[in-house]
């Protein structure tokens, strides 16, 4: 089992949640406000660093040190895609050097294992999820595609840590995790407290929907983010899931 899983486990089990926050935003300023108000909600702070307009080296120094103070893990939502050689530099080098900061990072299946060993020849400290679902409709990821990442995930025990699965198909979800047994997390977006979904496509379901079908982690965004009042609002969030796992 890789460090990171158990390192979170630790963290959930000590805070009681398993939320994490997606968030996207825009500005580095915004980010670390977001970080420092709902560090103590949260188990896993997702970023998006390439959309941020005004990116510094120092912005992932002051995010870790907040990570650290407020006991939670960073997960860089990158979604590598390419080919192993491509995603290493993109992993290690660049602007953002992600190697050197990410608990977490993600990446897509389907150009083969080899995105998985050039991720690792980089550094296996940081645990790699694998995209075996995605939330938007109209998506292309079936139960067979899905099925088939989970298998190339055992075959990595000291690298890939878990997945990304959608409550918006149930059957394949609990496919997956029997499949990936309880030993790799399962990380569900597109949480809401009530379903329904946005202009865009996102659809959206709830926390013991998600957890009932065996998510570990629930990934909330604007749900919390956009709120009048985000602390709130993260802690219904954080109890709802927490609930929902003990039921």
């Amino acid at each position: 089992m890789h460090p990171t899983i158990k390192k979170l486990r630790k963290i959930m089990e000590e805070k009681q949640t398993n939320l994490c926050i997606a968030a996207d935003v825009v500005l580095a300023e915004e980010v670390l406000e977001l970080a420092e108000m709902l560090g103590e909600k949260i188990c896993i702070f997702k970023t998006h660093v390439d959309i941020l307009r005004d990116f510094t080296p120092e912005f992932t120094e002051k995010l870790s040190e907040i990570a650290r103070r407020k006991n939670f893990l960073i997960f860089e939502d990158r979604k590598f895609a390419d080919i192993g050689n491509t995603v290493s530099l993109q992993f290690s080098e660049g602007i953002y050097k992600i190697a050197e900061w990410a608990d977490f990072i993600n990446a897509h299946t389907i150009v083969g294992e080899g995105i998985i060993q050039g991720l690792q020849k980089v550094n296996k400290k940081s645990g790699l999820i694998l995209l075996a679902q995605m939330t938007p409709k109209g998506n292309l990821f079936s139960e067979s595609y899905a099925l088939k990442t989970v298998e190339m995930a055992k075959a990595y025990p000291d690298f890939v840590v878990g997945f990304i699965g959608s409550s918006d198909r149930p059957e394949a979800l609990a496919k997956i995790r029997a499949e990936a047994g309880e030993d790799l997390l399962i990380l569900t977006p597109g949480i809401q407290l009530s379903s329904g979904g946005d202009d865009l496509g996102q659809t959206y379901n709830t926390p013991e929907k998600a957890i009932g079908l065996g998510a570990d982690v629930i990934i909330v965004g604007r749900g919390i983010t956009g709120a009048e009042n985000p602390v709130a609002e993260a802690e219904k969030y954080r109890e709802a899931g927490w609930v929902a796992r003990k039921d």
